[in-house]
């Protein structure tokens, strides 16, 4: 049977109830030790904090949080604190991820550059499309020794395109994961500005996806707000 939730918020969550299920998901996700996470809920914002051995377990924290419905806003303090042994120093974590890098044939690894700093990636340097730059990032996400990452990658399209915000229009509505009627699309030469009110993280990251793959497109601002609604049926 499925639980009776009281509609106290817009979500139809009391700030425990999605703390709840917030702790649940965490536990359900195979690449993350819930007992090193804390979490906090306050009107549907919610703050994660705790320590945890790797990069990549804190972003996949913030994933599945971000797959909990009712999640409006999220604050992450959650530190990353490495495993004294064994020891790699940034010259290895620098040279890790350039072999990484160029071993993923969809990056021009000659136009990024890397540097490292007490664990710490930056990612700059300029390519073509979104795709390449997110590849870069998620290349060296996993690493050991990394604490965070930086992308500071530029999108410089090779191509000029016209149409750009049809484009985009006509690609949310062929998507099934974004409703066309509650984003809006607006475009400035290159540069596109998403805004709106979506149910959910995921819709509102898949906007966001939708618009980079656009021809010619060289930065998307996302200002899409997340208002989950929910009407009391399961």
């Amino acid at each position: 049977m499925k639980p009776n939730l009281a509609v106290t918020t817009n979500s139809g969550k009391t700030d425990a109830e999605l703390k709840t299920y917030i702790l649940a998901e965490l536990k359900y996700e195979p690449s993350v030790k819930a007992t090193d996470i804390g979490v906090l809920v306050n009107d549907g914002t919610v703050t994660l904090n705790g320590f945890v051995p790797s990069y990549w377990e804190k972003w996949a924290a913030v994933a599945a949080t971000k797959r909990v419905a009712g999640v409006k806003a999220i604050a992450d303090d959650i530190e990353v604190r490495l495993p004294s042994i064994p020891h790699h120093s940034d010259g290895d974590i620098a040279a890790a991820a350039a072999s990484k890098i160029d071993f993923i044939t969809t990056i021009p690894e000659e136009d990024i550059h890397i540097k490292v700093r007490e664990g710490f990636v930056t990612l700059d340097g300029t390519v073509e499309w979104w795709y390449q730059k997110d590849a870069a990032e998620r290349a060296v996400q996993t690493l050991f020794g990394v604490k965070g990452v930086s992308n500071l990658i530029e999108i410089k399209p090779k191509i000029t395109a016209s149409g750009i915000e049809s484009d985009i229009n006509f690609a949310f509505e062929r998507n099934s994961l974004c409703d066309s009627d509650k984003i809006n699309v607006k475009v400035s030469g290159s540069a596109v500005t998403l805004s709106g009110e979506v149910d959910t993280h995921a819709e509102r990251d898949e906007a966001a996806r939708v618009a980079w793959r656009a021809p010619g497109v060289s930065s998307v601002d996302n200002n899409i707000k997340v208002k989950w609604s929910w009407n009391g049926a399961w």
